[in-house]
Parts: structure tokens; C-alpha cells; sequence
């Protein structure tokens, strides 16, 4: 068995898009993202025409270190996460930024694929 171990400070790959960037680090088979959203960013204008798709299809599974997040399911459901929540959140989805500090959440599942 051996331990991997790699910095944020020096990812893999950084997506940057207006508003925000995911910094993505590769560890064995996980990949792990650090979003950065800063005040006025939302998926539809900023990651949609990357995507090339509706909404958001990809599955995050997350830590909110800092800011607020809303955002709307596809059947309207309407949710909203804070700094300390973690947070299971399915595809098919917009979001967006709330208020005026930046959101940094930790992705540990839907990073491989996002704002490609």
C-alpha cells in the first residue's frame, strides 16, 4: 500500500471560466476539485456555453468552506448552501452566488468532468 498526496496549491489543472475557476487534483483514480465562485457568477452565463448542455450534469458531492450558493433542480426544486454544510447535489441543475463573498466548496465527486 502506498499514500498519495498532492497539493491544492499546485494543481493538476486549473478550468478557469468568468467568475470562478476549479482547480483539479488527480490522486490514483479520485479526482478532487476546489471551486472558487466569486460574487455574480452563475452556472447558466459562466459554465453553460462550456458544457454545451441545459443545466449542470454533474454530480456534486461537496464541503462549502466559505460564501453562499442557491440554485434551482430542473423540476424546481429550489435549495441554498452555506460555509460548514456539506452537500449531496444531483445533476441537472443551475446555481449561483449569494451575496458579496466568494464561494470556495470542495468537490469530491463532480470534478472530473466539470466546466469541460
Amino acid at each position: 500500500m502506498t499514500v498519495s498526496k498532492k497539493s491544492v496549491k499546485k494543481p493538476d489543472e486549473t478550468r478557469k471560466f468568468p467568475k470562478g475557476k476549479l482547480e483539479v487534483v488527480k490522486v490514483g483514480d479520485f479526482t478532487f476539485g476546489r471551486g472558487t465562485f466569486q460574487p455574480g457568477w452563475k452556472w447558466s452565463k459562466a459554465v453553460k456555453p462550456i458544457a454545451k448542455t441545459d443545466s449542470c450534469q454533474a454530480h456534486h458531492v461537496g464541503y462549502v468552506i466559505s460564501g453562499q450558493m442557491a440554485g434551482v433542480m430542473d423540476n424546481g426544486t429550489k435549495w441554498q448552501i452555506s460555509a460548514g454544510d456539506v452537500i449531496d447535489l444531483p445533476p441537472g441543475h443551475d446555481a449561483w452566488t449569494v451575496g458579496k463573498k466568494p464561494v470556495v466548496l470542495l468537490d469530491f465527486m463532480g470534478a472530473a468532468e466539470y466546466a469541460k
